[in-house]
């Protein structure tokens, strides 16, 4: 994986978000019928761990990964 501050940082509003909302607003995905797919598959991941829950929480600091591309969740709450 890359070194940690190579990893760009998606700014949420709250403390968490979903992590199917997520791969949406990091542009990592195009849509939530997508999010769908790609997590039933198992092609991300959350902190290095594969995550087969659409719903999972995200808080500050997560890092989730889909194909080779990472994003960092960055709460304006903390």
């Amino acid at each position: 994986m890359s070194a940690e501050g190579s990893v760009p940082e998606v700014s949420i509003r709250d403390e968490s978000i979903r992590l199917g909302q997520f791969l949406k607003l990091a542009n990592l995905i195009d849509s939530g019928a997508e999010a769908k797919g790609v997590i039933a598959d198992g092609e991300v991941s959350v902190n290095g761990e594969v995550e087969a829950r659409r719903g999972r929480q995200l808080r500050d600091g997560d890092v989730v990964e889909i194909g080779g591309v990472a994003a960092r969740v960055r709460s304006e709450q903390g």
